[in-house]
C-alpha cells in the first residue's frame, strides 16, 4: 500500500495535537521535530533504543541527533516527501515512552 501525505483535514486533527505536545513544524520542510532531555546519557540512549526497535518493526526510521542527555528527533516520510500517518504514529509512540521515563 503506498504511503501518502496527510491531507489538510488530517493535519488539523492529527498534527495539531502533536504541536500542542511540543512537536514543531520544521522550517522549509514538511516534517516535525521535538527535543527531549534526560538525566544522563544512559537514559537518553535507552529511550533511543526503544524507538529504534519500534521504528525497525514498522519500517519507519527517524532522523535524530544525540549529545549526552539530549535527543532531537525529526520525523518525515521520504516515500511521500512529507508528513504521513507513519510520522503521526511514531510521534505518538515516542511521546508515550517519554512520559514513562
Amino acid at each position: 500500500m503506498p504511503v501518502v501525505k496527510l491531507t489538510t483535514d488530517e493535519r488539523k486533527t492529527l498534527v495539531e495535537p502533536l504541536k500542542n505536545n511540543e512537536w514543531e513544524l520544521v522550517d522549509g520542510r514538511d516534517a516535525i521535530k521535538k527535543k527531549f532531555e534526560f538525566k544522563d546519557f544512559n537514559e537518553a540512549f535507552g529511550f533511543m533504543t526503544r524507538i529504534a526497535l519500534q521504528a525497525d518493526k514498522v519500517d519507519h526510521h527517524p532522523e535524530w541527533f544525540n549529545v549526552y542527555n539530549n535527543v532531537e528527533i525529526t520525523l518525515a516520510t521520504h516515500e511521500c516527501q512529507g508528513l504521513s500517518m507513519r510520522d503521526v504514529d511514531l510521534a505518538n509512540f515516542i511521546d508515550n515512552i517519554y512520559k514513562r521515563h
